[in-house]
């Protein structure tokens, strides 16, 4: 299975600082999935506006192909503003509705408020639920005060939290690999 951890932003470094975390933890877990860091930071970004997808410059072409094409993934957010930033909203929005299917999804998201973790529940699982990923019932909120200077993580509690995502994830991938994609219903 490939599996897409997709740092949504495109400024800072605490989000990609978690999906490496992640990313050895999963490789733990399960050395056979095939993990692979997509960073929006890579990628000249247009705004979606209803042209079809061979309409977009390269760049917006193969992003969507990426995550299209990945088996599961792992978002991970900063909270801007008390929401996920335009960037990532406007990936998602690129996405085929059928795209993430019953493939296995898990959430991290970084904030400077501990009171923005509601933003995953209120923005991110809606978008994700609509789209009818596996989404696992874990997610990990990160505050500012998680990281050190150097932006590594050094909350103990915090690599708990993540080590416990990895194995539920890597269960929900198991899970969607029996699964078929394709639904019996028209939506």
């Amino acid at each position: 299975m490939k599996i897409l951890l997709v740092d949504g932003t495109v400024v800072g470094s605490k989000t990609g600082a978690i999906l490496k975390e992640i990313q050895i933890y999963i490789s733990k877990e399960e050395p056979s999935l095939q993990l692979e860091i997509l960073s929006l930071s890579n990628y000249e970004h247009q705004i979606v506006d209803g042209r079809p997808l061979n309409k977009y410059n390269e760049d917006m072409q193969e992003m969507v192909t990426k995550i299209e094409q990945a088996d599961g993934y792992i978002f991970a957010s900063p909270i801007f503003q008390g929401s996920i930033p335009g960037v990532l909203k406007n990936a998602f929005d690129f996405l085929h509705p059928k795209a993430l299917r019953y493939k296995p999804v898990s959430i991290v998201a970084n904030g400077g408020t501990y009171q923005h973790h509601l933003v995953v529940e209120n923005q991110l699982k809606p978008i994700l639920d609509y789209f009818r990923a596996l989404v696992t019932p874990n997610y990990v909120y990160t505050h500012s005060s998680h990281f050190n200077e150097s932006n590594e993580i050094i909350d103990d509690n915090v690599h708990e939290r993540l080590q416990e995502l990895a194995r539920v994830f890597v269960k929900y991938c198991e899970l969607s690999m029996n699964l078929p994609k394709t639904s019996i219903d028209q939506h």
